[in-house]
Parts: structure tokens; C-alpha cells; sequence
């Protein structure tokens, strides 16, 4: 393969999961040669479990959060899960990590959402501090102190029982606005956008220019392959209309607001519009061939192979597809073999 790695993204189920909780999907994407194999989680099915399901069943294969999200755990807690989960695979584990919305961050878990980035930076250095057991972990930020403050007044600073098989693990971060993404250049391995086109590379330009060399862009990307590039929109088009109709409130959407970037606002406000009506088809209609096509890779093996040229001319160093055709995970291999 060339310097582009590819990833799988088997994301959070839906009402039930999927068939063989997509351990045959990542197996064969290991046979292929994949570098990654990522989850997710919204408030159904969480990030951590199916990634020890598949890591016991793979052998060579990164397993990646894409992405836990914070509000879900406290740092502490996220530290000894992925301690533990990377001695279990033998220190294969990305931990990626974002704050979600404040629909999700409010509503579901009951936690506030303001300052995002300033709680993430916090986050981070925690788990960092936990991971490198240099001593007990402090932490006098206003977000998670440590020990805690009122209570009992007997917290006490505590290490990791269990040494990290890596004390260095990498950490992503899931950003779309210009400041989430400079700091995870700042403070991260790795950025994992949702959204991105390589067609566009200009809207990222200033944010990730200070990154080091070796941070990794980890991109979803729907891929489908289909006789017809008509048919095979129809699922980034319905993926699409949700995230800029359904995960966000219509007053705080990042999702909207990167489409908006993309030059697609106009269109966006209408497809977010009949979503909202509960016109959910007519919003997947309504999403722009233009936006799902430069946003995925869709169609015949063959036009596949051939934009993905534009993927490998960004600065996207990981293209995670987004599939459960493991044909189209053999097209890409193919195309980078």
C-alpha cells in the first residue's frame, strides 16, 4: 500500500447489532492489509466493548474510539479502560476522543456542556498524567480537580495500580471547528474529523498548521460501491441529511456548521428543515449530489479507484471507510496495493 493507510469504521449499532458484531468485517479488513479498525458511540452501544470483542478475535489490527466521548466518564476512568484494553490486545488501542453536543452532553448524560475546549485540554493532560505514573495525579483545573474538593475533604492523589503497556498511547481528538482542530495538533497524536473533502483542503489549511510531523488525520468516509453513482449516494445523502438535521439543536449544530464551511449553507438550512418536519426522505433527496460525492467515495470499483487519487493528494494520512461491503473494503486495498 502507498503512504495512505486504510481504516474500517464499524461505528455504534443501531436497534440491534450487527450481524457477527462486526468481527468477520474487521478480520478480513486485517487480512487486506488495514491498518485500523474504529468504533462509536452516540447513547446506544459504547465504544470500548466492541473493540475488545474484535481485538480478541484479530491479531495485528489498530483498534480505535472513533470516539469515546467525554462527558460519558470521567478521565480517570477512561485511563484504566484503555490501559486495560491495550495489555488485552497487545497495545493496539487509539483512543479517540471528542465532547459530543450539548444535546447529548446535557440531555443524556446530564453533564454542561460549555467550554469544550478548555474541558478537553483538561482531559487530556489527566490522562496523560495517569498514563505516565511519574506520581499521583493532581489536577487544579476547574473541570475535573483532583483530588475533588468538597466532599469528605479525604480524597487523596492516587497512581495506576496496573503499569501501562504504553505510557505514550496515542490520543485523537474529534474537532470540527478551526480552534478544536488547532489544539488537537497542540495536544493530540491524531484529528478525526467527520466531514472533510479533499476537494477542499483550504478550509482546514490555517488549523493544522502547526501539526508535527507524524500526526495522523484519521477521516471517515463512506464508501459504496454500486453500478451507478445515482444508487450509490443514497446512503452518504441519508447520512448526511441526519447528522445536519438530527445531531445537533437547530441553534448549536457543528455538523451544520462544517457543511456551511463546505459552501452548501442555503442547501444545508433546507435539508435540516424537512428533517426537522419529519420529512426524513425528502431531506436525504435534498442533500447535494456535489456534497456526498466529494465527501465519499461512491460508485463503480473503477471511479472508486480514481478519486481516490484526491484522497491520497490531502492531507488525510488514514482514510477510514465507512462500509459493510467487504467488497468495497477489497476495491480500496486494491486500488493502494
Amino acid at each position: 500500500m502507498g503512504d495512505l493507510k486504510l481504516g474500517l469504521s464499524v461505528g455504534y449499532w443501531g436497534a440491534q447489532p450487527p450481524p457477527g458484531f462486526g468481527v468477520e468485517l474487521a478480520q478480513e479488513a486485517e487480512r487486506l492489509g488495514y491498518d485500523s479498525v474504529w468504533s462509536a458511540e452516540a447513547y446506544g452501544s459504547d465504544a470500548f466493548t466492541p473493540l475488545a470483542w474484535i481485538g480478541a478475535r484479530t491479531s495485528r489490527i489498530k483498534l480505535g474510539t472513533g470516539i469515546v466521548q467525554l462527558s460519558a466518564r470521567t478521565p480517570a476512568a477512561v485511563a484504566m479502560t484503555a490501559v486495560t484494553l491495550d495489555h488485552l490486545t497487545g497495545g493496539r488501542l487509539i483512543l479517540g476522543l471528542g465532547v459530543s453536543g450539548p444535546q447529548v452532553v446535557e440531555g443524556w448524560y446530564g453533564m454542561p456542556f460549555p467550554k469544550p475546549l478548555a474541558r478537553t485540554r483538561e482531559y487530556v493532560s489527566i490522562i496523560r498524567k495517569a498514563l505516565a505514573r511519574a506520581e499521583p495525579v493532581t489536577n487544579d483545573g476547574p473541570h475535573y480537580p483532583l483530588p475533588y474538593p468538597g466532599g469528605t475533604g479525604l480524597g487523596k492523589p492516587l497512581k495506576l495500580i496496573v503499569h501501562p503497556l504504553r505510557a505514550d498511547l496515542p490520543i485523537y481528538i474529534a474537532a470540527e471547528g478551526q480552534r478544536n482542530v488547532a489544539l488537537a495538533t497542540e495536544i493530540a497524536d491524531g484529528w478525526l474529523p467527520i466531514f472533510y473533502s479533499p476537494y477542499r483542503d483550504e478550509i482546514y489549511a490555517d488549523a493544522l498548521r502547526g501539526r508535527a510531523p507524524g500526526f495522523d488525520i484519521a477521516c471517515p468516509v463512506p464508501v459504496v460501491v454500486a453500478d451507478s453513482v445515482e444508487e450509490a449516494l443514497i446512503l452518504p445523502k441519508m447520512y448526511l441529511s441526519f447528522y445536519i438535521g438530527g445531531m445537533g439543536a437547530p441553534t448549536m449544530n457543528f455538523h451544520f456548521d462544517v457543511i456551511s464551511r463546505f459552501g452548501f449553507e442555503d442547501e444545508a438550512q433546507h435539508v435540516r428543515k424537512l428533517f426537522l418536519e419529519g420529512r426524513r426522505e425528502e431531506a436525504a433527496r435534498a442533500v447535494p449530489d456535489a456534497l456526498a460525492d466529494e465527501t465519499s467515495l461512491c460508485g463503480p470499483p473503477e471511479r472508486i479507484k480514481e478519486r481516490l487519487q484526491a484522497w491520497i493528494d490531502s492531507p488525510v494520512t488514514t482514510l477510514i471507510a465507512g462500509t459493510q461491503d467487504a467488497r468495497a473494503l477489497k476495491v480500496l486495498a486494491d486500488a493502494l496495493g
